[in-house]
């Protein structure tokens, strides 16, 4: 099978010739610039590392990392291909605190205070809520919570996409299409309901960077909230019409949201909240794709959300991730027992809370093999790790994640 053919199956719910694998198909499912440039010392890789997102500070993983990992998934999101689609020459030469190198997306501008913290800037040099502390590894978000309270009369979800965009996703897309075999995920221009997630675009966002008041507004504004997320959809599909016609059929699923709403205990709130507030809309949203694309629809959460996921079925979820199995109630062996037939579980492949970055190889070999032998029998799996690799994560444990998935999703495969 090639890779596309192989992701297809998978999603399907059908048995490919291996288990699927995943690192960088989207910007919760990559890889930490230091980790990466470290893994490529180990292989003797001596291209630049760039930088996909620099308040994630995530990594391009390079088509040559792509096949020595067996990965199988390229993104088709058009903030990362506005970059990468330019030569190196434009982008921004940078030394993050531990001294790694890395080259920043074209355009991209960080200003330095007096303690030496980090603050991206805007293209007009003013300052973005997104400060990354001396000696951190990412920019954290400071505006939440923080400004004016929700105007509704104010929410203007974007809801169009420029001509120069859509021809340079159309190009993209077609070229990945036709001279590589891997399968392409969709992202962009999806809604975000609870709003602490920093990967959907922020002005589509109905929190409008105030979630503890929309959490409230939930409860005693309720009229309000479905209006406003009726917005918020309205938007994302007027986007995604457009957004079919540029790649069609190219992408085998779209990114409809990443919707944190799980904390490591529970959920953010109730799942009768949750279920008469917000899955509405998500309903509504997963619908049009149904009928008018041939996409999956594919929907990111973090925390514990096992509550959540017979919610996030019937409002016609196709693939979750991270499947976060740290988190409490996520037991990967309960969850492919009762929600396997109906959902692909795309991560969970292995803890990077407390085995990956803190764990032998042979530790995080052996998390591998169980992970694949739960959640792969039957199809319905996409192996990755749980979020993004972080930056401690030494890559004697990285290559020993991906060559046992793909060792042991082969084996399985040929049972």
């Amino acid at each position: 099978m090639t890779s596309r053919q192989r992701v297809e199956t998978a999603v399907n719910h059908q048995i490919p010739d291996r288990v699927p694998i995943d690192l960088g198909g989207h910007k919760a499912s990559s890889i930490a610039a230091i980790a990466y440039a470290k893994l490529k010392r180990k292989l003797g890789i001596n291209s630049p590392t760039q930088v996909a997102d620099a308040r994630f500070m995530i990594a391009v993983v390079e088509d040559e990392l792509l096949k020595r990992l067996h990965v199988d998934v390229a993104p088709l999101d058009l903030t990362m291909i506005t970059g990468t689609s330019r030569p190196l020459s434009q982008w921004v030469p940078k030394t993050l605190f531990d001294g790694t190198q890395v080259l920043l997306m074209p355009g991209t501008r960080i200003a330095e205070d007096a303690e030496g913290n980090w603050r991206l800037l805007n293209p007009d040099s003013s300052p973005t809520p997104f400060k990354m502390p001396r000696g951190g590894y990412y920019f954290d978000d400071e505006s939440f919570d923080q400004g004016e309270p929700i105007d509704p009369g104010k929410f203007r979800p974007v809801d169009t996409i420029s001509d120069e965009d859509l021809e340079l996703m159309a190009r993209y897309g077609r070229q990945m299409y036709q001279e590589t075999e891997y399968a392409l995920l969709g992202w962009g221009f999806g809604c975000c309901f609870l709003g602490l997630s920093l990967i959907t675009n922020r002005a589509s966002n109905v929190t409008m960077g105030q979630p503890s008041e929309w959490m409230a507004m939930l409860m005693t504004e309720k009229e309000t909230c479905h209006e406003m997320m009726d917005r918020s959809v309205d938007a994302a599909i007027k986007c995604l019409s457009l957004a079919k016609q540029a790649v069609g059929d190219y992408c085998f699923a779209w990114g409809i949201a990443a919707d944190d709403s799980g904390t490591q205990r529970c959920e953010f709130i109730s799942p009768q909240l949750w279920s008469e507030m917000i899955k509405p809309h998500y309903a509504r949203l997963c619908a049009w794709i149904h009928k008018n694309t041939k996409w999956k629809t594919y929907f990111h959460c973090c925390g514990s959300i096992r509550n959540l996921i017979g919610h996030l079925i019937e409002a016609g979820v196709d693939i979750l991730n991270p499947v976060q199995t740290s988190a409490a109630g996520m037991d990967p062996d309960q969850l492919k027992r009762d929600f396997g037939k109906q959902i692909v579980f795309w991560g969970g492949g292995c803890d990077t809370q407390r085995v990956l970055g803190g764990g032998t190889p042979e530790e995080v070999r052996a998390q591998v093999r169980q992970r694949i032998n739960t959640f792969a029998p039957g199809g319905g799996y996409v192996f990755n790790q749980v979020h993004n690799i972080q930056a401690n994560v030494p890559p004697e444990n990285i290559l020993a994640m991906f060559d046992e998935a793909y060792a042991a999703g082969t084996a399985l495969s040929q049972v």
